[in-house]
Parts: C-alpha cells; structure tokens; sequence
C-alpha cells in the first residue's frame, strides 16, 4: 500500500468575507473536515471587509471553537485587494491559498489546488466546473486575457494557489487581484492550472455587478501597458515621438512646397507642423523621464528581493 504523500509546509488559506454571516459556520466546519485529511498543515484567515451583518462575529466564534483560525477586519470596506493584502500581512504560511466565503467553492478542493505547488509550480489557479450566472462573461473575458497576455491557463478569476514570495515580489494595485496570474508569469514564475467545482451560492448575494466589467477591461489595459510598454518606456514613448515629430517635419515641407512653388499659404498646416513638433518632442522627453522612473523601481524592486531573501535566511536560522 502506497505511503499518503505529506508536504512539509503550512499553507494559510485567505479568506474575505463581505456580508457572509450565513456561510461562516459552514465554511469553518467544511474547512476543519478538510484540513483533518489534508496532506500539509494549514491555517484559515478570514478578513471582514468592513461587513454591515454579523460576519465578524461569527468568525469570532469560530476562532474560540478552532485553533486553525485567525482574523483581520476592517472598519469599512476597502476591496478585495486590500483584504488579501490584510490576509498576507497576518498569515504565516509558506504557501497562500485565495478563497471566497461564499461556499461556490468547498474546502474540499483546496488539496488539488496545493498538489501542483508541491511538485514544483509557484503558482496554481483554478479552471471553474459547472454552471454559474456569469459563464458568458468570464468566458469572454478570459478569451481576451489569454490572447492579450498570451497565457494558456482558461481561468484568471477563480481561486489561486501560490507560493508566499510571489506576493513579495509583485506589487498589487486596486482590483489587480484578478491579475495575479499574468503579473506572477510575468516575473517568470511556473503558473499551472487545476479543475475546481464551482457551486450555487447557498446563502446571501452575489457582489457581482455590472460596473466590474468596464472596470476590469480598464485594468486589462493597464496591465498590458505596465508589463508590455512600462518595460522599455523610451521605446515606446519616444519611438511615437519620433514618428510624430518626422510626420510634422514632413507636413512642414508640405506647407513650404504650398506656399512657395504653388504660391498657396495655409495657416492651418502652419499650426499642424507647430502641433506635431511640439508633440514629438514632448513624447521623446516623456520616455527618457519615464525610462529613469523604470530604472529606479527596477532598483526598489531589486532592493526588496534582496531584504526578502535576508529576512527569510534570518527565519529559517531561527527556527
């Protein structure tokens, strides 16, 4: 008989709750039955975003019942992003799992999401199973992600495992959570896919709405621009500038073959050629200050790994 394979870290699986006092009980006792079985030790950190119904306090009462479980909240509610940075900051783990509270994804499955870590990947999303009121437009919004970013996995929105030093090292900003996929694969991190069942929501509201739509094509952009054109800025910005600034030059010869061989001013091409000569230059120095603001974060970042990587040969020697 096969030995059951045991991994040797702790995995805290992060959990934001917004108005989830229904799910509380039932999430921590599902959670507890998986974590008996589970091959790896495990902690669950619930963060209250700020909830208006008694989501705290249940998860109070869940942490007084098991010694698995912390707790972070805030006053007000300030985002999924904010509440996973909460999560991280209070989680000891080594590796994070990112989990809702709303039961649409079991406790059960948090194992097959661990399995590809342990073999090596850094970071492992989930493929949602089954029938969910948003499948058309996640499944549109995923087509887009996987051919603007070039990424195989199916999934960017759904629940994620990776290893602690991915968060270190990314920065997140405002709803960039969806994102943590392509900027982790962006770094050069192994990113792998798992199957997860997903189920009806068995208590409360969605907090889907139809503003996160626009919203997250928006930051689908802005994604693309930081990892794509942010890279090399002078290229980008000061190649446009360098086109636009020839166009003005070419415009400008224009006018003066008008004016003096056809004998036919025009004031409107004057203040074109003034336009695109000034725009071209404008973008040119654009790029160099914005290549100077990249090396320096490249530098901030360097510095921060660097501090990671004491900090954590200071944990190990003390452990």
């Amino acid at each position: 008989m096969a030995t059951e394979e045991k991994y040797d870290f702790i995995v805290s699986t992060i959990v934001p709750a917004l108005n989830e006092e229904g799910n509380i009980d039932d999430f921590c006792r599902l959670f507890a039955e998986m974590l008996a079985k589970a091959p790896f030790r495990g902690e669950l950190v619930f963060v209250d975003d700020g909830s208006e119904d008694e989501t705290l306090e249940k998860i109070i009462e869940n942490a007084a019942k098991y010694d698995f479980i912390k707790f972070a909240s805030h006053q007000r509610r300030r985002g999924l992003t904010e509440a996973l940075r909460t999560g991280f900051a209070v989680a000891t783990g080594e590796v994070y799992v990112f989990y809702p509270a709303d039961l649409q994804y079991l406790p059960e499955d948090i194992p097959a999401l661990i399995r590809p870590i342990a073999r090596g990947a850094d970071i492992c999303t989930g493929w949602k199973q089954g029938k969910y009121n948003k499948r058309f437009v996640s499944t549109i919004y995923n087509w887009f992600s996987r051919k603007i970013f070039n990424l195989k996995v199916h999934d960017l929105n759904s629940v994620k495992a990776f290893r602690r030093e991915v968060v270190e090292n990314i920065f997140l900003r405002q709803d960039w959570h969806r994102y943590l996929v392509v900027l982790a694969a962006n770094e050069g991190y192994r990113v792998e896919e798992e199957k997860v069942p997903l189920y009806p929501r068995r208590w409360g509201r969605t907090k889907f709405s139809i503003w996160r739509i626009p919203v997250g094509v928006l930051d689908m952009l802005a994604v693309k621009f930081q990892i794509t054109f942010l890279r090399k800025p002078l290229l980008f910005f000061g190649g446009c500038g360098v086109f636009v600034f020839i166009l003005g030059i070419l415009v400008g010869l224009y006018a003066v073959y008008l004016r003096y061989f056809l004998e036919q001013g025009n004031r409107t091409l004057l203040y074109l050629v003034i336009l695109l000569l000034g725009l071209g230059m404008g973008l040119f120095i654009m790029g160099f200050m914005s290549e100077g603001l990249t090396a320096l974060k490249e530098e901030i970042g360097d510095l921060r790994r660097k501090n990671q990587t004491i900090i954590n040969k200071l944990d190990r020697e003390d452990k």
